[in-house]
């Protein structure tokens, strides 16, 4: 009789059911983290190097110039009305 009822429960496969789930919810995680990560630090990579270049040359635009958000414009110096 006990291992009738035994056989018939089915506790224990639901449960490993929503395991079995939730590991395959996570590798899927894992692996678009893994994936996005790499294109999004790239993507930052090439928007660093294009800030950096238009620095270089006289901090045309936001990175400098009258009113601009760092250093350049003028002599390199932030120019007027910069915040650093």
């Amino acid at each position: 009789m006990r291992v009738n009822t035994f056989l018939n429960a089915e506790d224990g496969a639901t449960a490993i059911e929503y395991a079995l789930i939730s590991a395959l919810i996570a590798v899927v995680i894992i692996g678009s983290v893994s994936l996005l990560g790499t294109q999004v630090s790239t993507t930052f990579n090439t928007i660093t190097e294009a800030l950096s270049f238009v620095d270089a040359a006289g901090g045309a635009g936001a990175s400098g110039g009258a009113g601009g958000f760092g250093s350049g414009g003028a002599g390199g110096s932030g120019g007027a009305g910069g915040f650093f």
